[in-house]
């Protein structure tokens, strides 16, 4: 079982820079792959970032890609999101998210822990 928890949310101006943490609790925490995900008022939860067991491989939804950096520490056992250039539409809950494998993750379904979120607000 893994246990998962966000911080370092907040309100930021268009432009700006937030750096969320997440981090593990749990012995299989380094053998899981990682990712983040958002979900704004009345819309589904989408991907936004997976990196793998490694931190060898990521994955980047084409909205943040060359924006957020996902990055981990597994001696830490954090994993971060680097999210620079910040917009009003990344305005959203994010989440922090556990695989049971390895490799790099884009799917909801494919993962198994889920941290409780935490609020990131790009106001215009």
């Amino acid at each position: 079982q893994v246990q998962l928890v966000e911080s370092g949310g907040g309100l930021v101006q268009a432009g700006g820079s937030l750096r969320l943490s997440c981090t593990a609790s749990g012995r299989t925490y380094s053998n899981n792959a990682m990712g983040w995900f958002r979900q704004a008022p009345g819309k589904e939860r989408e991907f936004v970032a997976t990196i793998s067991r490694s931190g060898g491989s990521t994955d980047y939804a084409d909205s943040v890609k060359g924006r957020f950096t996902i990055s981990r520490d597994n001696a830490k056992n954090t994993v971060y999101l680097q999210m620079n250039s910040l917009k009003p539409e990344d305005t959203a809950v994010y989440y922090c998210a556990g695989t049971r494998y390895g490799g790099t993750e884009r799917l909801v379904n494919g993962y198994s822990y889920w941290g409780q979120g935490t609020q990131v607000t790009v106001s215009s």
